[in-house]
């Protein structure tokens, strides 16, 4: 009976040190991510919004030059266009974190960057109020202030809630027909079909994208146009060579017999600010649903 108490009892002291054993191994094995506290590099123009909403702006050493907003970014070092990078361009600014929105490109570029073993946080795309909410929350992770970016992100979902009560009350067969047209000059006219930004923009200000038998961004046939007739154009502002002015867009051929033509209904707006879905879009929204609708 001695014999077989201290047996179980050895048995038992053995359990434990394994028990323990095996716990160290576990927690050793495991990665657990912890935010950096140095430079960030932040890759896409509503990525450094969010980034400056949340108070955190003092510590991006550098941007992409989609990244125009709040305007102080202007003056940090462009590491240029967000889809077509460099790695050159990436490491000579040093980050110690890199926040990116999710088109970053191109791919083997961003694949030399993730391989030099710098925190590289990616934030997906999502035009919807909840998306926007998500966007921060992954951001304000990243940055290590999660509680910060939960009172952020509540405040932009009561923002958007507020906004789409206002714009959603429009009756189905009076909203107006809206034609998004990403670039006109110099060529045929690019314009947004579904499962873009432009087409969720349009349909969260209270009003039909005009082009719906295609997805994405696609030049538009002249008779594609005028069987759409749309009652606004909508764009963004742009300058240098992709300007067009309202009398040139509105005289072309496809566009001249368009209620949008014949009522000169262009509206044009900020493109981070339009199709961003970061911070600002709720007030993005309302003023949209203003400048189709009136105040």
């Amino acid at each position: 009976m001695r014999s077989r108490a201290r047996n179980s009892k050895h048995t038992a002291i053995l359990m434990s040190f394994w028990g323990a054993a095996v716990a160290i191994w576990v927690a050793s094995s495991q990665t657990v991510y912890t935010a950096p506290k140095g430079d960030v590099l932040s890759l896409g123009g509503t990525v450094t919004e969010i980034i400056y909403a949340l108070g955190e702006g003092h510590r991006v050493v550098a941007r992409d030059s989609t990244s125009l907003f709040p305007e102080e970014v202007s003056a940090l070092p462009d590491v240029g266009y967000l889809r077509a990078l460099s790695p050159e361009g990436v490491l000579s600014v040093a980050p110690e974190l890199i926040i990116s929105e999710d088109d970053a490109g191109p791919v083997e570029a961003i694949d030399v960057v993730k391989a030099a073993n710098i925190p590289f946080v990616t934030v997906p795309e999502d035009y919807t109020a909840d998306g926007i909410a998500e966007k921060i929350r992954i951001v304000g992770e990243a940055l290590g202030v999660p509680d910060r970016a939960d009172v952020l992100a509540a405040g932009v979902t009561a923002q958007m809630t507020a906004a789409l009560a206002k714009t959603t009350t429009v009756p189905e067969e009076d909203r107006k027909r809206v034609l998004f047209i990403l670039s006109a000059a110099g060529g045929p006219i690019m314009a947004s079909g579904t499962g873009t930004g432009a087409n969720a923009i349009i349909e969260l200000a209270g009003a039909k994208n005009a082009i719906t038998d295609f997805e994405g961004y696609k030049p538009v046939t002249d008779e594609a146009i005028s069987l759409a007739a749309p009652d606004v154009i909508l764009m963004m502002d742009r300058h240098g060579g992709q300007a067009i002015a309202d009398d040139d867009l509105l005289s072309r051929p496809a566009l001249q017999p368009t209620p949008a033509a014949q009522n000169n209904a262009v509206v044009r707006m900020n493109g981070l600010y339009l199709l961003g879905f970061g911070p600002r879009t709720a007030q993005a929204v309302v003023e949209l649903n203003q400048k189709i609708y009136g105040p």
